[in-house]
């Protein structure tokens, strides 16, 4: 009972802990509405209209800002489906063997019934130890949340969750709004900040936080902006921070741009199909975060294949064929219909152009 319930207590200090960034995000937030709304708008601005437009368009930013981080902490993780799931039997058969090439055989059955693509450095079928599950194509295990989370993109820290499937739109409006939020009171607070420094000011409480409130403003705009362009250049890539580190394993080698399908396809299964959803903190990306759409060419499974091997000139000996093989929710299909087209005008571009651009693709199934 000891050992268990000093367990327990650890367990209980790490979620304080863990929730400290995320004060210390509301703690700063809550002193910019103050310095700015009352120390800047209320007590410093002299012009009526100017104050006015200054509090209208702050309060819509800020109403986004904290809606989209709202949303990126309190949005859970979305974990696999139960046909990932090993069965009662096939838990006990796998116990039973000792060799891990016999336990390979037994997930690899296992897995040619679902939509799984991606493997180990070594080849080997992903599967999770401590959740007792084959892992879907993109999904990672979180050693923070202790779980499998859907299309892992990192466990943030600033939000206290793991970014993912399920919240990954919410997390890029967050720092979209948020870099905005900052540009905006940085741009506006210029003019006050330079009567500073130009003795304009009497020194009274307002001074201060004018002087500390375009501070921290310019200076969270310059990491949010960096931080932003980064993941706006994932999203286009159609990659996860995980994926752009080690990049996915298919059964032809590795292929950092497996999962890519060309820019626009790539933002509309983030962002969703309706554009009236984008600006908003609301789950709209496409697909079941279990099976991702990518191409695929049928190649000689006796030839060593390689997605920088492939000529377009060859393409009419080749099949070209759609993942996921499974059923796909309508939206995904929707994603889907029109790969082949898009296919074939890319490769068409590249050959009249006089370019190589190799069309990534993932071996076929056995």
């Amino acid at each position: 009972m000891a050992p268990s319930g000093s367990r327990n207590v650890k367990r209980s200090c790490k979620r304080v802990f863990y929730w400290i960034p995320v004060l210390f995000i509301a703690l700063i937030v809550a002193w910019s509405y103050y310095a700015y709304v009352v120390q800047l708008c209320l007590v410093s601005v002299e012009d009526t209209w100017e104050k006015v437009v200054y509090l209208m368009v702050y309060h819509v930013i800020f109403i986004m800002f904290i809606w989209a981080y709202w949303q990126t902490i309190f949005s859970k993780p979305m974990n696999p489906l139960r046909e990932f799931c090993l069965s009662y039997s096939d838990k006990e058969l796998l116990e039973r063997e000792d060799r891990g090439e016999s336990q390979q055989e037994i997930l690899r059955r296992i897995a040619k019934e679902l939509p799984i693509y991606t493997r180990t450095n070594s080849g080997a079928i992903r599967f999770c130890d401590r959740c007792q599950l084959l892992k879907p194509d993109r999904c990672h295990h979180c050693s923070v949340c202790d779980e499998c989370i859907l299309k892992m993109d990192h466990h943030c820290p600033w939000v206290n969750n793991c970014v993912g499937f399920s919240n990954y739109k919410s997390f890029m409006l967050f720092l979209g709004y948020s870099l905005l939020y900052c540009l905006f009171i940085t741009a506006t607070d210029l003019q006050y900040f330079i009567k500073f420094w130009m003795n304009g000011f009497p020194d009274t409480q307002a001074k201060f936080h004018i002087l500390f409130l375009f501070f921290s403003a310019s200076m969270f705009s310059v990491s949010l902006a960096s931080l932003f362009i980064y993941h706006c250049w994932l999203v286009f890539k159609n990659r996860s921070t995980l994926e752009a580190v080690r990049a996915p394993v298919f059964r032809h080698g590795t292929d950092k741009n497996g999962f890519s399908l060309g820019s626009s396809k790539n933002f509309r299964q983030v962002f969703g199909d309706e554009a009236k959803y984008w600006p908003f903190p609301i789950f709209s990306s496409l697909g079941d975060g279990c099976s991702f759409p990518t191409c695929l060419v049928n190649i000689d499974p006796e030839q060593p294949s390689s997605p920088t091997s492939y000529n377009p000139a060859q393409k009419g000996t080749a099949e070209v064929r759609h993942f996921p093989f499974k059923s796909v929710r309508e939206s995904q299909s929707r994603l889907l219909s029109n790969t082949a087209s898009w296919t074939e005008s890319d490769i068409a571009a590249d050959d009249k152009n006089g370019t190589n651009n190799p069309l990534m693709t993932t071996e076929n199934e056995a």
